[in-house]
């Protein structure tokens, strides 16, 4: 998100998404930054508002086009230092405290304000400006008894209720959820007591960088005299970041390499594990098949503290039902519906927060459209005005004055790169709809030998096909044949033309195979002159 002034603009997060099945080959989405590039003498700072990937994946992109300073609290740069080390980026990262203003230019101040959310150490943000202050929550949802001991600054943020404040963007993502979003406390009971009914290994599965209750599970443990082996490269890095940093205390003695707990007796076991959206190369799929003695077997419980995330419940489905025929005892949401909460303001939450706000503008953020729509109507219902509830799409500029109410003054070009981790292949539509392509119908690559000085077909088309069904392959010689004939129409003086000869062969073979067979797969066209 962009915060311009005439003279200054700054930045809230970088994040990336995860490709869908319709991406293939494509590791992450990053957004595109060409509207910063035009502004480049403009661009004082980065804020950043905790450590998921969809808030600080995308900076080491951005950060090998500017040299800003880039703020964020001690476990979010932590998280963040360890991502650019992969990527050989050096960065002068700025720690900031709650309720801690930074100067960060002559028109914008920052000040963190602490959030409740399932990453550690997650801050929202007002940002004061010439116009007036600006509160962006970051996500977050209020627990009055979280794990860690810092609940949502409710008090911080009505005082700067009582100070004014110009607007208020607010995270939609749980606004169709009626009530309160459960305390992580729940979680932690849930865990007492399945813990005591286990009598053999317990495998903990959930996102890595739910610290929170990966702390909850280590004092457990330690408690009922578990020893811990941890499973996963993100969840072994986060947890060595976290214990580097003070975020995570870990009881000496308590954990254990992965393979050295077949050597224990299964009541005296946990492992920690990634996979929980069925991952294939995760950690809790490999146990299905493992050969280091870690292999699921009858009396394990596994525990899957996470939601499937929209679109990806039948694949975890499929893992559950895999993993009870291995003969574990699987606790899942829908029998144990305290196994997991979310890290997200519920409808009633998110209300609270307008009360205490009390914006003269509002804008959702963080959702899809239906989302904010419900978060819009929260708002109209605490009392913020028709006119300054404002919705917002990407690319909207939103003009906010001290003066007027807000409005949306126009749009700028904004988009996306689908990419790889490193940001160094980029993927354009025509690529991706090849890709597609290819998945759906196979490939078939056709060789044409052609005579360069009489310009007669010499041999050909020769097919080879990759992705086809037995009986297409049987029928490539017809599919030749008939293609044969399609071309021996063009005349002499065409087939001198190389690119229009590759073209009419490729446009040939489609042809010929959509006559024999009813479909048309794509075709990587070859002319050979002799």
């Amino acid at each position: 998100m962009v915060f311009e002034t005439e003279d200054e603009l700054v930045l809230v997060d970088a994040g990336f998404l995860f490709p869908g099945p319709d991406l293939p080959g494509v590791d992450v989405i990053v957004p595109d930054f060409e509207y910063l590039k035009a502004r480049r003498h403009k661009l004082k700072a980065l804020f950043l508002t905790h450590g998921h990937e969809d808030h600080i994946g995308a900076v080491p992109h951005l950060l090998r086009d500017f040299d800003i300073p880039v703020y964020g609290t001690r476990f979010t740069l932590g998280l963040l230092q360890h991502r650019l080390e992969e990527a050989g980026i050096r960065a002068d990262l700025r720690e900031v405290h709650p309720r801690d203003p930074v100067v960060v230019s002559k028109q914008f101040t920052l000040e963190p304000i602490r959030m409740a959310h399932s990453m550690p150490d997650a801050v929202g943000f007002a940002l004061r400006t010439p116009e007036g202050t600006l509160v962006h929550t970051g996500d977050f949802k209020i627990d009055e008894t979280p794990i860690d001991g810092h609940p949502t600054d409710l008090p911080r943020l009505a005082e700067l209720g009582d100070e004014g404040v110009l607007c208020l963007l607010s995270d939609s993502t749980n606004a169709e959820v009626r009530g309160e979003t459960p305390s992580e406390k729940v979680v932690a009971d849930c865990f007492d007591r399945l813990f005591a009914q286990a009598p053999g290994r317990i495998i903990v599965t959930m996102f890595a960088s739910h610290l929170l209750r990966v702390q909850h599970v280590l004092e457990l443990c330690a408690r009922t005299g578990r020893r811990v082996g941890i499973i996963g490269r993100s969840m072994v890095r986060n947890i060595e970041i976290a214990a580097k940093l003070g975020t995570l205390q870990i009881p000496a003695g308590l954990l254990i390499a992965p393979e050295d707990t077949a050597g224990l007796p299964p009541e005296k076991v946990c492992l920690l594990a990634t996979g929980a959206q069925a991952e294939p190369r995760a950690a809790l799929s490999q146990l299905l098949d493992d050969n280091r003695g870690l292999r699921i077997r009858r009396g394990d419980m596994v525990l899957f503290s996470a939601r499937a995330i929209p679109g990806n419940e039948r694949p975890v489905t499929a893992l559950i039902d895999a993993l009870m025929m291995g003969g574990a005892n699987v606790r899942y949401s829908a029998i144990e519906p305290d196994i997991h909460v979310s890290g997200h303001a519920s409808s009633a939450q998110q209300r609270r927060v307008l009360e205490h706000v009390r914006p003269k503008s509002f804008v959702p953020i963080h959702g899809e459209l239906h989302h904010l729509a419900c978060h819009a109507d929260i708002a109209r219902a605490t009392g913020v005005r028709e006119s300054g509830v404002l919705m917002i799409r990407d690319g909207d500029v939103l003009g906010l004055s001290a003066n007027e109410n807000g409005r949306v003054l126009g749009q700028v070009p904004v988009g996306r790169r689908f990419t790889s981790r490193e940001g160094r292949n980029d993927v354009g539509l025509p690529q991706i709809e090849d890709r597609v392509l290819l998945s759906q119908t196979g490939v078939i690559a056709a060789a044409l030998v052609v005579d360069s000085g009489s310009r007669r077909f010499l041999q050909g088309p020769i097919l080879s096909g990759r992705g086809l069904a037995p009986a297409e392959e049987a029928e490539l010689g017809r599919v030749a044949t008939s293609a044969l004939a399609m071309l021996e129409a063009v005349s002499t003086s065409l087939r001198g033309d190389q690119t229009f000869l590759r073209e009419e062969l490729g446009r040939a073979v489609r042809r010929a195979f959509k006559q024999h067979l009813g479909r048309k797969p794509m075709v990587v066209p070859i002319v050979i002159r002799l």
